[in-house]
């Protein structure tokens, strides 16, 4: 067994009415919040933030549309430091919550986001520590309270990069699965594929360790069993908690094991087209695992992770027989009933792809594929998400 090391939030809490414990735990930690939402809250988020008011704790809302881009996070940390907020809470999918722990991050830290990002900054270490941080997520795909990066884009750039430290895991990770109740089915389709495949790609990784083995197991059984039944019936309680745990169970394993093929690609792709990350995913899932799969019998049969891939289709269909080509079916199958277009539909052109391979050859996702895929296996991928 190789080494290996852990790292996640300093505290997990979940559970169904969990939620309730915020206006508590946020006044142990801090006196004035910088509090980041959706645009549009629900009813179920506009509670919570009445009762934050009600709790003698300051609040400066800053209400976000989209995903967080460099200009984002720079806005934010502007009106954060004016306030004089102390602590910064989050309530929202994974890019409410990457606004939140980015702006956690470098509130304290002086300097423009740019230079302490990875590949297209200067890649600065914060010198100070975040703010305290709490995570609550309504959507059930990216297990971005639980990591310790968050991926903002940048419009000049075209591409998605990581703002990454291990402090910037959250002080408290609040998973309570009746806030993703409301959420409308096209973003359970799409969160629901990215959790999906946040519980696979660390499961083949060649960082994967005994610990989020097990985590990629449980969460690759509970998606099984759940994320068609989720789509189907959006009030189906135990559906809904199996896919806020997998999708828990994706972002403790992802930040410790990293990513793959599919989200090295899908960065680039978020960063260039208009297209909802996890339905980036569905389209390049079953290519990236075909890629993968034909790569490592041709080029290094020993490697484990082609085993590694039986397994996980194992757990995923309930069924000791089942293949890598069966998981590749059913995924594949999947994205049909959920009405995930191939990525030409985002506006993928044929003419963009060498600069989508150059671009995602160099990701930090890209760094845990089992296997190092060639430039032509990248177009081939890209050609078979189309």
């Amino acid at each position: 067994m190789e080494p290996f090391e852990f790292a996640s939030a300093a505290r997990i809490i979940f559970g169904d009415g969990s939620a309730s414990q915020l206006p508590q735990l946020a006044r142990d930690m801090g006196s004035h919040a910088l509090l980041v939402t959706d645009s549009f809250q629900p009813d179920s988020v506009s509670r919570l933030i009445d009762a934050l008011r009600s709790a003698t704790l300051r609040l400066t809302h800053f209400p976000v549309s989209g995903e967080p881009t460099v200009e984002l996070i720079d806005e934010a940390k502007a009106i954060a430091a004016s306030a004089g907020c102390d602590l910064v809470i989050s309530i929202g999918g994974g890019s409410v919550i990457d606004t939140g722990k980015a702006s956690a991050a470098l509130i304290p830290n002086e300097g423009e986001v740019l230079n302490f990002l990875e590949v297209i900054g200067a890649g600065r270490k914060l010198s100070a520590d975040p703010l305290p941080f709490i995570a609550l997520p309504t959507t059930a795909g990216t297990g971005a309270e639980v990591s310790k990066n968050a991926v903002l884009g940048s419009k000049a750039h075209r591409v998605k990069v990581s703002l990454r430290d291990n402090r910037m895991l959250a002080d408290i990770a609040l998973v309570d699965p009746q806030l993703t109740h409301s959420v409308p089915p096209t973003v359970t389709a799409s969160t629901g594929m990215d959790a999906l495949t946040q519980v696979l790609e660390p499961f083949v990784s060649h960082l994967a360790n005994p610990l989020t083995d097990g985590m990629c197991a449980e969460g690759l059984r509970r998606a099984g069993r759940s994320l068609r039944r989720v789509y189907a019936a959006p009030d189906d309680a135990e559906a809904r908690r199996d896919m806020a745990l997998t999708s828990l169970l994706g972002g403790l394993a992802l930040a410790n094991a990293k990513l793959g093929a599919v989200h090295g690609f899908a960065g680039v792709l978020g960063g260039m087209y208009d297209a909802p990350h996890g339905a980036i995913c569905a389209a390049l899932l079953p290519p990236v695992m075909e890629a993968n799969i034909k790569a490592l019998r041709a080029r290094e049969p020993e490697n484990p992770a082609a085993r590694r891939y039986e397994f996980a289709a194992q757990f995923l269909l309930f069924d000791n027989d089942a293949t890598a080509q069966d998981a590749m079916d059913w995924i594949s199958e999947t994205s049909r009933l959920f009405d995930i277009s191939g990525l030409g539909a985002y506006g993928l052109r044929e003419e963009d792809f060498d600069e989508i391979v150059a671009k995602s050859s160099v990701s930090s996702s890209m760094k845990g594929n089992p296997i190092v895929l060639t430039e032509a296996e990248l177009r081939d991928i890209l050609h078979a998400a189309y």
